[in-house]
């Protein structure tokens, strides 16, 4: 099926598997091979992070409903993302003697569910419990197929031990696949309709958050925005749709755009602005572009679509610039206009950021004057970025399609570390970052990921901005409440988070190499130390950045 890695968390029920691969390994066969998980947050985020850097799903077992129920908050995150990750747990015995794998300790009474499958349900696309054990062959081609299946998702098959514990029959297990992914492509009288939309726009604007699919993808939608004159604001990004330092990069507010625009351009973009904040003319037109572009999976998403183009976003950005292209010669003079009227116009919003970002070197440092070193850092290096909570997109310099990925929306925290540690896997040469707030880190199970980082040897730099508290709490907090009691305390209810680890003690405890940052004058030095010692030793690295609330 294409799958490199199995990220396991062994248990009870893992008996018959590790017999197999031990059988395996004694016989020569051929397999994924199994890594070892210390915990099943961090095998949710490694299948995450190989996916994004190969686009080929792999697989995650865990034990029973408990190992399940960790991996929930992933497979969470991996729906709303459309990421393909085959999820397998093991069952619970159901017979109590006399059938090999039946229950041997009382831990097969205790995890026992009627309905273990419900732990995960709403985020799989499709589920399953393998009932006889030559139904493995089709089982997998089946969750392999509806797993990438536009729009792409994890899927969840459960196997009772009794059934991993039979000889599997061999005679399909070497045959080809027999089930084909689904792949969706917009019709080409709504892709010419979009394009005349587009041609005939005055004042188009493209909002952009999951990026633009893939390199072709991402050049693609850079030489429309240039031809036509549009500027692409990513909001709330989760990928990189445009490179930060384009002249037809927006920065991440739409709101003056959104206030003269007559067509908004959406691409995969799970909420494209905020309704209670940003307002359309009532004529302007929205053009939906995504996997899924109505989200139909989200019980309430209201955001009106003239026109759905649905598929793989890279594919429908190349379809809609292929029909799109021969109209320029018509408004090549209104376009020229355009284009020198939003480069001013992003010039200005981009130096404004910078200048933010700037004036952030202050003790405590700001996340915008950490981004900005950072960027500084990894100029010039082939690099990726994961930030959760951690260092902000709009003052980096960010020039490719997998130069930068942010917490999905949902908002399963302890993300960036995994992911970015399956990114590495997938492609150790290229330095890989991962930047977050230290709720965020505490999330991740830190040891766990720090073990698996040593034990693979994955040269990820983690970076741990530490301002003490729930930050995202506190803005949101205040952001509905801005003359309220909590605005006017020094210590927020719920949200602080002192007094703080010595997180690099965490990190020493698995042979890291680390540092602290605490003055802003000291950032580049210990960013070129930490990069210096990856790129010579091949380990991994941790800094933890002392920044303001």
């Amino acid at each position: 099926m294409g799958v490199d890695y199995i990220f396991a968390n062994s248990g009870t029920d893992f008996p018959p598997i590790i017999e197999g691969l031990a059988e395996a390994a004694a016989k020569d066969i051929d397999l994924p091979e199994a890594l070892i998980m210390p915990h099943e947050n961090a095998a949710m985020g490694m299948a995450y992070g190989y996916y994004l850097a190969t686009g080929r799903a792999q697989a995650v077992m865990a034990h029973t409903n408990v190992g399940l129920a960790n991996c929930a908050i992933g497979a969470i995150n991996a729906a709303t993302e459309h990421v393909p990750i085959l999820l397998f747990s093991g069952r619970t015995p159901v017979m109590e003697k006399g059938r090999l794998g039946a229950r041997t300790v009382p831990i097969g009474w205790g995890q026992e569910m009627r309905d273990q499958t419900a732990l995960v349900r709403e985020a799989v696309k499709w589920d399953y419990e393998l009932k006889f054990p030559e139904q493995v062959p089709e089982t997998v081609d089946r969750a392999y197929a509806i797993a990438n299946s536009v729009p792409k998702g994890p899927v969840y098959v459960s196997l009772p031990r009794e059934v991993l514990c039979e000889p599997c029959p061999g005679d399909h297990i070497e045959g080809p696949s027999r089930m084909q992914p689904v792949q969706i492509a917009p019709p080409r009288h709504l892709l010419a309709e979009a394009a005349e939309m587009l041609a005939q726009a005055q004042r188009p604007l493209i909002i952009a958050q999951r990026g633009a699919g893939s390199a072709a993808g991402f050049e693609a939608l850079a030489q429309m925005a240039s031809q036509w004159g549009i500027p692409v604001v990513q909001y709330w990004a989760i990928q990189l749709a445009i490179a930060t330092d384009h002249a037809m990069f927006g920065g991440m507010d739409p709101t003056a755009c959104m206030k003269e625009a007559d067509l908004v351009v959406v691409i995969d973009c799970l909420a494209p602005w905020g309704p209670d904040i940003h307002t359309l003319h009532d004529d302007c037109k929205v053009i939906q572009i995504g996997q899924d572009p109505l989200y139909a999976r989200v019980p309430s998403r209201n955001f009106p679509a003239d026109i759905s183009l649905v598929g793989e976003t890279a594919d429908v950005i190349l379809a809609l610039a292929e029909v799109l292209s021969p109209k320029h010669a018509d408004h090549a003079d209104k376009c020229k206009t355009r284009y020198d009227a939003v480069a001013t116009r992003n010039r200005e919003t981009r130096q404004k950021a910078l200048a933010a970002a700037a004036a952030g070197a202050t003790t405590p440092m700001t996340k915008a004057y950490v981004s900005r070193g950072v960027s500084a850092a990894i100029a010039g290096k082939d690099a990726t970025v994961f930030s959760e909570l951690g260092c902000p997109l709009e003052p980096m310099d960010l020039t490719h399609h997998q130069a930068w990925y942010q917490e999905p929306h949902s908002g399963g925290l302890g993300w960036s570390f995994p992911a970015a540690m399956g990114f590495s896997l997938a492609n150790r040469g290229r330095l890989v970052v991962a930047t977050m707030g230290d709720g965020s880190y505490m999330f991740a199970n830190p040891t766990a990921c720090h073990q698996i980082a040593e034990a693979l040897n994955l040269p990820v730099l983690i970076l741990v901005l530490n301002n003490n508290e729930w930050g995202a709490v506190r803005q949101s907090v205040i952001g509905m409440y801005p003359d309220g009691y909590a605005s006017k305390t020094n210590r927020m209810p719920l949200t602080s988070l002192t007094p703080s680890p010595d997180f690099t003690k965490t990190a020493q405890a698995s042979r890291a190499w680390t540092a602290r940052v605490e003055k802003p004058a000291d950032l580049a030095a210990v960013l070129n130390d930490a990069i210096a010692h990856i790129e010579t030793n091949g380990t991994h690295a941790l800094v933890e950045i002392t920044i303001a609330p």
